[in-house]
């Protein structure tokens, strides 16, 4: 039965009473019984579907990448990556395959010119610029780019949904982003930069000194515009990136459509801090798939309130995590549309249950 017009309590009381007449003991699936309440709220039934599941990956490059101060890879592996990606070759394509999931990778500022027309259906571009500017110098952005990247977001879920997806997951890739990702951690939780900082795409122990040193000058050289303005769209002008206001604009749109998202690892979960800047109630409908290896996720978490749902030591990016989280949605809600009530399987309910 639809449940749209019905209040929140209605429906989660509707919910409740589905989950707890399952021929099982109270409680007793855990965590799926909470997944399988948040997206029947977030669908606003009791009956939720996930309609063709995507992963959308956002590539994007970073100005300071080219320094070679934050990251031991140069900035050429992101256009390499994103050209695995489509081409079938890396882990998301493995994981995507395994568990029939779509994925989009969107060209959100690559710097590389990928021939128009070579891969149909496989990469949208949305190319905002050749990577963002060095925020060791300057500012990452213009404020028209900021706005540019964020609406593009929005557009990519939009025609995403159009197509009659309900659930996606988001991924990114983009040399020198975990340095943006820790730049915006910081400034948001307030919590050191230094302790936000990771090591990446597998810096060693004096890269990581130096990385650290190095974003300390950067937000030593922001703080103050940072500091005076206090919003999102100041915070990515300075020291984010394309692909990371993609994300912010596309978790945005995602909310306004009641989709259920699926939050990867440290990139992801720092565009949702930024998005959460610009709609409190935006993470109502995220799933945090894992928790990152990537040393500062787990204290962003911890800001948000959030529990992931898988921790494996993962830290590759591209969405994998969200790919690897995305069956125990449909576990959840499967015993929810199919599993047995006590009474249509003539099963006794326990004493204290009556």
């Amino acid at each position: 039965m639809k449940t749209s017009t019905q209040s929140t309590s209605t429906l989660r009381a509707a919910l409740k009473q589905l989950i707890d007449n399952k021929t099982k003991p109270l409680g007793a699936l855990g965590r799926l019984e909470e997944i399988a309440m948040q997206i029947g709220l977030t669908q606003g039934t009791t009956h939720p579907q996930l309609n063709r599941p995507y992963i959308v990956v956002f590539a994007g490059d970073h100005g300071i990448a080219a320094t070679g101060l934050v990251n031991p890879y140069p900035q050429a592996v992101t256009a390499q990556m994103v050209l695995n990606f489509i081409t079938g070759g890396a882990a998301i394509n493995v994981f995507c395959r395994q568990h029939h999931l779509g994925l989009a990778v969107v060209d959100a500022g690559v710097k590389f010119d990928f021939e128009p027309g070579l891969f149909p259906g496989k990469l949208i571009t949305r190319k905002i610029g050749y990577g963002t500017r060095n925020y060791l110098e300057t500012e990452a952005m213009t404020a028209e780019e900021v706005q540019q990247a964020m609406e593009a977001g929005k557009q990519v879920v939009t025609e995403l949904y159009a197509g009659g997806t309900n659930c996606m997951g988001f991924g990114e890739m983009g040399i020198g982003n975990t340095s943006s990702a820790a730049l915006i951690m910081s400034c948001i939780t307030g919590i050191p930069v230094e302790e936000c900082v990771g090591r990446g795409t597998g810096v060693n122990d004096e890269q990581l000194l130096l990385k650290k040193e190095t974003l300390r000058k950067v937000y030593e050289l922001h703080l103050p515009a940072i500091a005076a303005q206090r919003d999102a769209f100041t915070l990515l002008r300075c020291v984010g990136g394309f692909e990371i206001a993609m994300m912010a604009g596309a978790y945005l749109r995602a909310a306004e459509l009641k989709m259920i998202v699926l939050v990867d690892g440290f990139i992801t979960t720092a565009a949702l801090l930024v998005a959460r800047q610009l709609d409190p109630s935006v993470a109502d409908n995220c799933f945090f798939s894992h928790a990152s290896g990537e040393s500062g996720h787990a204290a962003m978490l911890e800001y948000l309130g959030a529990r992931p749902l898988l921790n494996l030591g993962m830290r590759l990016g591209e969405g994998t995590g969200a790919a690897m989280a995305y069956p125990l949605l449909q576990s959840a809600i499967h015993f929810l549309r199919e599993m047995a009530s006590f009474q249509s399987a003539g099963v006794s309910k326990a004493v204290s249950d009556e």
